[in-house]
């Protein structure tokens, strides 16, 4: 199951994680969030060598601007507190699996 990350645990779970992040953040109204939903979910339980964590930008607005998220889903590959990967929108598994 992918983690939780909110202002308070971002800091410990994302940047200074020992593992790289995928980080998802969606919203609970975002169709195409919804659609990628269960391939982030089956990324967290498959692939133990990385973390993955979502971040609801409606209950974390900080962190989306932090990291100018415009448009969601918005994935993101955090390695040692940086930004290394990125993309936009819904996608299949494989394409998200190929951002690690």
């Amino acid at each position: 199951m992918a983690l939780n990350i909110n202002k308070n645990n971002f800091e410990q779970e994302v940047l200074h994680s020992d593992k790289p992040v995928l980080l998802d953040f969606w919203a609970s109204w975002c169709g195409p969030c919804r659609m990628i939903a269960p391939f982030i979910d089956e990324i967290a339980n498959e692939r133990s060598d990385i973390k993955v964590a979502k971040i609801n930008i409606d209950e974390e607005p900080e962190l989306a601007v932090k990291y100018q998220v415009m448009s969601i889903p918005s994935l993101l590959v955090i390695k040692d507190g940086k930004v290394v990967n990125q993309a936009v929108g819904a996608m299949p598994k494989d394409k998200i699996l190929s951002l690690l």
